[in-house]
């Protein structure tokens, strides 16, 4: 079994890494993973977090996502995220931005709960929850980005 796999982290904007690993710590909706070279196939929904790469030499490095999905085949991990930021790329300001983003998307969803269900409805509050939780955990202030109704 070899040591390390191919990781590599896409957003619509932009391609933000792509290099070998020996591990990748993602965020689930169904709870967090770690993949390693040899990880039977799967595919994972991501929820809004920190996603992990630990590189052949030990090194962490870690990037912010709002969702999306990997996909882990044993010899790589591809990962499509909704979103995606280097840790140290995110500032308070860019953080609010992403925050006022599912606000408005969870209020989208509220106003609609008739037609789309309580589940959806539930799924968007906690979508917002993880969202909040990432700002909490990289050391900034969700409250900053609160939306007007």
């Amino acid at each position: 079994m070899a040591d390390t796999m191919q990781f590599d982290l896409v957003s619509p904007e932009r391609r933000l890494v792509s290099v070998p690993v020996r591990e990748v710590r993602l965020p689930g909706t169904d709870g967090d993973l770690t993949a390693m070279p040899g990880h039977a196939a799967t595919i994972v929904t991501l929820r809004p977090g920190i996603v992990t790469v630990v590189d052949a030499q030990g090194t962490a490095t870690e990037f912010a996502v709002t969702g999306g999905f990997a996909e882990i085949n044993g010899e790589s991990v591809s990962l499509l995220a909704e979103r995606g930021h280097a840790r140290a790329e995110i500032t308070q300001e860019v953080y609010n931005e992403m925050m006022r983003d599912a606000q408005r998307a969870h209020r989208g969803v509220e106003a609609r709960r008739e037609s789309v269900g309580d589940e959806v409805v539930a799924a968007s509050a906690k979508m917002l929850g993880d969202m909040h939780a990432l700002g909490t955990h990289i050391g900034l202030d969700p409250n900053q980005s609160t939306v007007p109704e």
